[in-house]
């Protein structure tokens, strides 16, 4: 079982200064995410996954699989927490000696997009596509979806537009291509403002025809139930009778998120035989991976074990001055706009280069770090004047802290090496922190 302290998850972010010249009452540096050794810090203790002293005795490969929005939508800030948790976790196992593969698994198939794609059809526009493309179609798929509540057949148009999609119709999947490259080329914007970066990007649509090999395999082994509606269902319940069950399968025959994950795993477990495949996403899709773990374990896939759903609570009150938001890119956006204005009112603030660059990694920087302070299943709101403040258990306190090493670390480097005496630690707080240390084993080990 993975055992994560995420107050210490400055240690596995790299971290580079930026000139002398360039300071907000201290000196500034770069926040990127990389996969680091767990003693990458200010003083330039690194230490590489091989020579880790806490390297975990468990070294196979394991997929960490995070972020996942949704294509024709844009980047929702939801996902921010999918997305800097996951690399969290990833960074984190890199430095325990494992073969790590960070995975994005996009929401790129299902009847969202039946939705959206009978949406377009009435009244989407092609000049606002080229235009503002993921703002338009974001206002379409809204419009839809309110007038799918009370009308029947714009519920029956998406239902036939998604079936069409599942039956390789030519005009409908290129109209699915195109949505699809624009959403990935926006999502590509923001994980490079993030500082994130990925291995390997799949989707649902890989699945969909393997997920109908998955239902014609339940079948044949018995496991596949009809309901009076129609829907597919493989019965969960201990005692046969239904009372706990995964819908596999709608009534029209088109497969369901729930299958086509099942059928992932399947795939990836086939290809690269993995030691851990690790699902970081919302509290709210507990019941779902249960569901997807059990139906594996049912089909007798004892390596279902392997796979562990890591659930976070949900961050509440995200919104900018111009009232709630919900996309990511706004917050990251009012992020830079809020430190550059307290860089503005600092008097102490010297003259920089390029002010709304140096604001942007500073205010990003102070987002993620919040969202590591609380507790990792609990939802919290969200306060811009506690994010960015300058004291305290804050992402700008902490880079005011590392710059203050590095401003050490410069001032001694070339002068002369006294030799080292670890008996002149006997101060309470140095053995305090010592002994602190020494727990890091006990809580990032499995």
């Amino acid at each position: 079982r993975t055992r994560l302290c995420l107050p210490i998850t400055p240690i596995f972010v790299r971290f580079h200064w930026l000139p002398d010249s360039e300071q907000i009452n201290f000196k500034v540096f770069t926040l990127t995410y990389e996969p680091v050794g767990i003693c990458s810090t200010s003083l330039s203790l690194y230490t590489p996954p091989s020579a880790c002293p806490f390297r975990s005795a468990n070294t196979g490969q394991l997929r960490v699989c995070r972020s996942s929005p949704n294509i024709a939508k844009r980047f929702h800030a939801g996902h921010l927490r999918s997305t800097i948790i996951g690399n969290f976790i990833a960074n984190l196992k890199h430095a325990l000696g494992n073969e790590v593969i960070r995975m994005n698994y996009l929401g790129d198939w299902g009847m969202q997009f039946g939705l959206l794609g009978a949406g377009f059809q009435q009244f989407g526009s092609e000049e606002k596509l080229k235009s503002k493309p993921l703002e338009h179609l974001f206002d379409v798929y809204v419009q839809v979806n309110k007038m799918a509540e009370s009308d029947e057949n714009i519920k029956l148009a998406a239902q036939e537009f998604f079936r069409k999609l599942e039956a390789g119709d030519k005009s409908t999947l290129a109209f699915w291509e195109r949505i699809r490259c624009i959403s990935i080329e926006e999502y590509a914007n923001i994980y490079q403002r993030l500082g994130v970066h990925f291995d390997e990007f799949s989707g649902e649509s890989v699945y969909q025809k393997r997920s109908h090999d998955f239902l014609r395999l339940l079948e044949k082994k018995g496991l596949l139930k009809k309901t009076k509606q129609g829907t597919g269902v493989v019965d969960l319940s201990p005692n046969g009778d239904l009372s706990i069950y995964a819908t596999v399968v709608r009534s029209d025959g088109t497969s369901l998120y729930l299958t086509r994950d099942i059928a992932a795993a399947v795939d990836r477990m086939e290809k690269y035989n993995f030691e851990k495949m690790i699902y970081v996403t919302d509290k709210g899709q507990h019941t779902h991976f249960q569901q997807v773990f059990q139906t594996l374990k049912i089909m007798g896939y004892d390596w279902a074990e392997r796979c562990q759903h890591i659930p976070f609570g949900v961050v509440q009150g995200m919104k900018t001055r111009k009232g709630d938001v919900i996309f990511l890119e706004d917050i990251l956006n009012e992020a830079r706009s809020r430190m550059l204005k307290n860089m503005s009112a600092s008097k102490t603030t010297k003259e920089l280069e390029d002010p709304a660059d140096t604001a942007e990694k500073v205010g990003i920087a102070a987002l993620i770090i919040q969202d590591f302070k609380g507790p990792l299943l609990s939802d919290y709101d969200f306060d811009w004047d506690r994010v960015l403040q300058s004291q305290g258990d804050t992402g700008v306190f902490l880079q005011y802290t590392h710059a203050r090493l590095c401003s050490i670390q410069r001032t001694y480097e070339n002068g002369p090496q006294a030799q080292f005496n670890p008996a002149s630690l006997q101060d309470p707080q140095a053995i305090t922190l010592l002994q602190h240390l020494l727990r890091y084993e006990g809580y990032v080990l499995i």
